[in-house]
């Protein structure tokens, strides 16, 4: 470089980027930090890194479960915007696989990114669901059998905390979804949930765990008409795939 190309100063840091950029960097080289570690990781007293922490959780960067805060599922969503790999578990063919078996019109992987559902891989037949997980559009949790599976393994002041925000029109939803929380905790299953904006829609959901955690949801998704008189047939499918992927080390 020549010396006139050089700059003519040090680009500024920015004392509140910094403090973010340690929090999500002490956070991701640990099995989980506590309010009181990451302050003291970042040399800040916890009641600045109280309301930091809060916002990353809010926005999906930080998942808190038990007081404990590990990475979330935010930062993999902006590797998958450029390009790159999110959710360990389940590759692309395992979708292909499943679709192939269920006969069904699409197939999706789905995370939660704050409190919205993003599909982030999919085999699909159908314009209509394929272009939810081709754009990667944000989705309402409440609002499909994939967010159903997601909340039923939310801490229990995080929920209520959700539902709260809820308008509404997704009262409806959200008593369904209560009454039947137990059940998808007990099977497993977010089985037709009929929660879908569009009513002809529905959706047939089991959880991915890693480490413990439930991370992500695998979806067949179709017309509900199509799904409901196969629904044991896709229920077994799912569960047999999920019992393979999570074998896997």
């Amino acid at each position: 470089m020549e010396e006139s190309e050089r700059p003519t100063h040090v680009r500024p840091r920015h004392r509140m980027i910094d403090r973010v950029a340690g929090v999500l960097e002490a956070v991701a080289r640990s099995d989980g930090l506590s309010l009181t570690e990451i302050a003291r990781a970042v040399d800040a007293p916890v009641s600045s890194v109280q309301g930091l922490v809060n916002g990353l959780v809010a926005t999906g960067y930080l998942d808190e479960r038990t007081r404990t805060y590990r990475l979330g599922v935010a930062p993999y969503f902006l590797n998958l915007l450029a390009g790159r790999g999110a959710v360990n578990r389940i590759a692309h063919d395992d979708l292909v696989a499943l679709h192939a078996e269920t006969d069904s019109t699409t197939a999706v992987l789905g995370v939660a990114v704050g409190s919205e559902v993003v599909y982030i891989d999919h085999c699909s037949t159908d314009p209509r669901t394929e272009y939810l997980a081709k754009r990667f559009h944000r989705r309402s949790l409440i609002r499909t059998s994939t967010g159903w599976v997601l909340l039923a393994d939310w801490e229990q002041r995080d929920l209520w905390a959700y539902l709260e925000t809820l308008g509404p029109e997704d009262d409806e939803r959200a008593q369904q979804f209560l009454d039947r929380v137990e059940e998808i905790r007990a099977t497993g299953v977010a089985l037709l949930p009929g929660a879908a904006e569009d009513a002809e829609i529905d959706g047939i959901s089991v959880p991915v765990r890693e480490r413990g955690r439930v991370v992500a949801a695998v979806s067949v998704v179709g017309p509900r008409d199509v799904l409901l008189p196969r629904e044991t047939a896709i229920v077994e499918a799912l569960q047999r795939h999920s019992t393979r992927w999570h074998a896997r080390d």
